[in-house]
């Protein structure tokens, strides 16, 4: 058996890679927080302000269907913040397993840039325009669809 020596190119990427690693896990779990501070903070305004029109005595129509739009908004907003908050774990679990930052799709690397303004991408530029152009192309054939029965009318 033969030892495995470090060279010094092989421990400048050694070097290289443990930074990288302690930088792109310091971007997750900072976003982590600040995503987890807002969805602690819309929860707990939620739970001061009661259900609709509590304390705020009778509403009328237009008040009771502008409270209705509120509420579905905030709903909406806590539940893209909680949607990030899992593909940041997932992030930080594919970083602790070695796996981070590779595309899902081609398995290229994604480039530096993109995984700093996203850590938690899965695929690289290429792919995810690929992936948007389609699902675009779908939506536009199922949109252009006959809904409905076609009735024979002789």
């Amino acid at each position: 058996m033969r030892a495995q020596t470090t060279t010094p190119k092989n421990q400048a990427k050694s070097d290289t890679s443990r930074v990288r690693y302690v930088e792109l896990k310091r971007i997750l779990e900072e976003r982590r927080r600040e995503i987890l501070a807002h969805v602690q903070e819309k929860m707990r305004d939620v739970r001061a302000e009661g259900g609709i029109g509590e304390g705020q005595g009778v509403l009328d129509a237009a008040e009771s269907s502008e409270a209705d739009i509120q509420d579905d908004i905030d709903f909406a907003l806590i539940q893209m913040k909680s949607e990030t908050l899992n593909r940041i774990e997932e992030a930080l679990a594919r970083l602790d397993e070695g796996t981070f930052g590779g595309c899902f799709e081609c398995g290229d690397q994604i480039s530096e840039r993109r995984l700093r303004a996203l850590p938690f991408a899965v695929r690289c530029k290429d792919c995810e325009e690929a992936r948007e152009l389609a699902e675009r192309r779908e939506r536009m054939s199922t949109s252009r669809r006959p809904s409905g029965l076609l009735l024979d009318m002789n």
